[in-house]
């Protein structure tokens, strides 16, 4: 249900976004309509993003993190179990409808923790996303009802730190 409607929704919408602004920039359409589907490319095309980093952060049988980012985990948090509390409150923080990301930046050579409110809301330009989690209602209201605290609580015990860090290699590769 939530890829095949939700995430699939998000997929459909970006690529209607994208070809009204290629019909935009090609004299097709009207420029005035440009605000609206630079939006939409923005809300659809984040929501997809996310969804595709979500999907591949988990797994029925995560491992630890690598070395690399167990290491960046202790410099820019004080440790796995500081992140850990820092992400969680962040995740369960969303007001209403969005996500927890834990994001590498460019500028600061350092993680973050960030949430954005619907998909892309609240973010950080230039930040890099290494672990998404969606904390809209339909990500986890048919098994925990209105208790969100409960599904990421139990969302981490499926985390594939695999795929954290194969994310954190490849930025710090440029």
């Amino acid at each position: 249900l939530h890829h095949d409607m939700h995430h699939a929704a998000y997929v459909k919408g970006a690529n209607a976004a994208l070809k009204a602004l290629k019909e935009i920039a090609a004299g097709q359409r009207d420029a005035g309509e440009v605000k609206h589907y630079e939006r939409e490319l923005g809300f659809h095309g984040s929501g997809h993003a996310l969804h595709t980093i979500f999907w591949r952060n988990m797994s029925p049988e995560p491992g630890p993190p690598s070395p690399e980012l167990k290491a960046a985990i202790e410099r820019d948090f004080g440790g796995m179990e500081a992140f850990k509390t820092l992400f969680s409150a962040s995740s369960n923080a969303v007001e209403g409808s969005g996500w927890g990301i834990l994001g590498y930046h460019p500028l600061t050579g350092g993680l973050l923790v960030v949430q954005a409110e619907k998909h892309q809301d609240l973010t950080v330009q230039g930040l890099a996303p290494l672990l998404a989690l969606d904390v809209w209602e339909h990500a986890y209201y048919l098994k925990y009802q209105n208790r969100r605290a409960d599904y990421v609580k139990a969302w981490w015990n499926v985390v594939d730190w695999a795929d954290v860090s194969r994310r954190y290699a490849a930025v710090l590769k440029g």
